[in-house]
Order: structure tokens, then sequence, then C-alpha cells
């Protein structure tokens, strides 16, 4: 019997959060000592809300989301307005909203907003309906529009400053746009004239953020400093060789030299404790849950469940591809986390709830 993408999403997901569980104990370790107790306890409890959203909109109707596309545009331009004169600061980046004990962080909810409304757009927007405009027309309705709408997240994202996340938002616009068939001479044109602008973009950078591309190119200029997390990532995933040294056995985590375990360097300790082997298997289970969501946006019977799902596994490819050449050295380090796998409640639950809706396209088929 041949497995239904559903069922391959659903295994895929299952195998990568116990994965992601046992990996973020691990870190939340320091000698064998659970030092940060509270943090996996949180995860816990984002963790059953989240399966709780994922069943919730998994039985929820999708089409009906359509009429939701532009309040939640609103409600993520809102969150992220006031967490640039409200929100909690940490380490000079102001990204979160405290709500008691846990915090929030708009730019998480902006993905999924843009992913919707952008599928949203483009599925009114046909083939037929751009033939039958004006060059300057079929411009205006397949780009500029969709751009203006995505740039208008990403200008508030990159203010707070957070380059990761607005490089996302980036990509978020042009894979939907090339799954709805955008002509690439458009979509070529603004890649071009983006990266013309880079040589300006850098003088806007923050000092951290240059010194993070500079060690990029050499992490040894500044050992100590910069280039301390990328230098202690790669001998972490170096040091784990074939099978790894173990559950709870990774001298570069449980000793602290490896800094951000729990968050954006937390497929270093899977190298770390289970070595090539984990590596690979954790790539591969990553490799069949965006296979299943893509089989589901082809299975869709609406460009807008179709779009939506592709938008679903292109934000999802993005993160995992990034984080994990990021860990190795292989990309600069922009703070993007790893799905299902790092610790963050916000990335946790919308991830999830996005799945279910995920689902729910393939239910209704």
């Amino acid at each position: 019997m041949i497995l239904k993408p559903s069922h391959i999403l659903l295994v895929a997901l299952a195998l990568i959060l116990c994965l992601g569980l046992a990996s973020l104990y691990s870190s939340c370790h320091q000698k064998s000592v659970f030092v940060k107790k509270e943090l996996f306890q949180k995860q816990l409890i984002w963790l059953a809300v989240g399966l709780v959203c994922l069943v919730f909109f998994w039985f929820f109707d999708y089409r009906k989301l359509v009429s939701f596309a532009w309040p939640m545009y609103g409600a993520a331009f809102a969150a992220l307005a006031f967490v640039l004169t409200m929100g909690r600061a940490i380490m000079g980046a102001q990204r979160w909203i405290s709500l008691g004990e846990f915090s929030f962080q708009p730019s998480e909810l902006g993905k999924h907003a843009l992913i919707l409304l952008l599928a949203r757009y483009f599925s009114k927007k046909t083939q037929r309906d751009l033939r039958a405009s004006s060059r300057t027309e079929n411009f205006f309705k397949a780009v500029f529009m969709p751009l203006v709408l995505t740039l208008v997240l990403t200008g508030q994202v990159l203010v707070q400053p957070d380059l990761g996340t607005a490089i996302v938002y980036v990509f978020i616009f042009f894979s939907i746009a090339f799954l709805a068939e955008v002509p690439l001479r458009y979509l070529g044109g603004l890649a071009a004239a983006g990266l013309s602008v880079m040589p300006v973009f850098w003088h806007f950078l923050r000092g951290y953020q240059k010194a993070r591309l500079l060690v990029f190119l050499n992490p040894n200029i500044d050992p100590l400093g910069a280039g301390y997390t990328v230098i202690q990532s790669k001998i972490a995933i170096g040091s784990g060789r074939l099978f790894g040294k173990g559950w709870l056995g990774g001298t570069q985590s449980q000793l602290n030299f490896l800094p951000e375990r729990h968050t954006d360097f937390i497929f270093s300790v899977i190298g770390e404790e289970w070595g090539f082997f984990g590596g690979v298997v954790l790539l591969f289970l990553f490799g069949l849950l965006l296979f299943a969501i893509l089989k589901i946006a082809e299975s869709s019977k609406d460009s807008f469940g179709r779009l939506f799902a592709g938008g679903v596994a292109s934000v999802l490819f993005f993160h995992v591809f990034i984080n994990i050449a990021m860990n190795a050295g292989a990309c600069p380090v922009v703070g993007i986390p790893l799905p299902f796998v790092s610790y963050g409640g916000s990335s946790l639950v919308l991830n999830l709830a996005a799945l279910g809706i995920v689902l729910s396209v393939y239910r209704r088929r």
C-alpha cells in the first residue's frame, strides 16, 4: 500500500519533533545539570498548543481563509509596529512582545500572513488576466503591488533589526510569484535590481551585522568575537564524526563552549551527539516533509491551496537550508532557527498551524 502524502507528512513531522525535543533537552544541560529546565518546559507547552492548532486547521476549510488574508496582514503589520515601540529588546534586537512568562515574535506571524496574502493575491490574478493586460498593467498586477506589500513588512523587520527574517520575506515573494507563473523576465529584473543595490545596502547594516558577513569569509579574523560561535559550531559538528559522541555526550555543548545551542545552533548539537549519520537522517526527514507538502500542493483543486502549500514548503526549505549552512560555516550567521527543532514558541506554533492548513488542502483535494 502506497503511503498518502498526508501520512508521510505526519510521520516525518513526528520524527523531526522527537529528534528536536531530544536535542533541545540535551542543549539545556551543562555538565549533566539541567540548567535550562524552564526553557524545555516552555517548549513542551508550545508544542501542545501547536499540535492543537494543527488539528484545528486540519479540519477547518482552508478556503475560508481567503477572507482572513487582509485582516491577518493588518494584524502582522500592527504587531510589527507595536514591537518597535513597546517590544522587549534582547541583545540589541527589539523583536519580542512579552506575554507574562512567555514572549511572542510578531515577525513569525508576518511570514505566514504574507504567504496567505500572496497566495490570495496571485490566485486572483490568472495568466489569462495578465495576457489580456498591457505591458504596464501586466507588470503592475504581477509584480509591483505584491512586491510593495512584501517590502512593507520587510522594512519593519529590518528596523528591529532582523536581517535573516527580512531575507525570508523576500524569498517568500519570489517563491510564490514563481509558482504563480509570473513571467521570469519580471522576476529576473527584480533580482538583478536587488543585487545592484547591495553595495549601498552595506552602509545601512549594523556593526555586528557587518562583522558577521566579514567573519563568514574568514572566522579567524575575530576568533573570540564575531567568529567565535561559527568556529565552535564547526568544531562541534566535526568532532561528531560518523555516529557522534552520544546523547548528552557532546563536549562543546555540555561544557558550554557553544553559544545559542538551543536556538540557532541546535544543529551543531545534533552533529556532535549523533554525528554525520544523525545529520543525514534529519535532512532525510525534512526532505520527506517537503516532498509531502509539494505533493499536496500538486493535488490541490484550486490555485489558492496550491500557492499556500507551495509557500509553506518554500519557507521551510529556506529555513532548513540556511540554518544548516550557517551551522556548518557555509553561509553568514543571520539568525534563522531550524523549524520544529530550535527553541521558540512563535515559530513552532505557527509552523504547526501552517501544516494543519496544508493538511486541510489535501483533505479537500
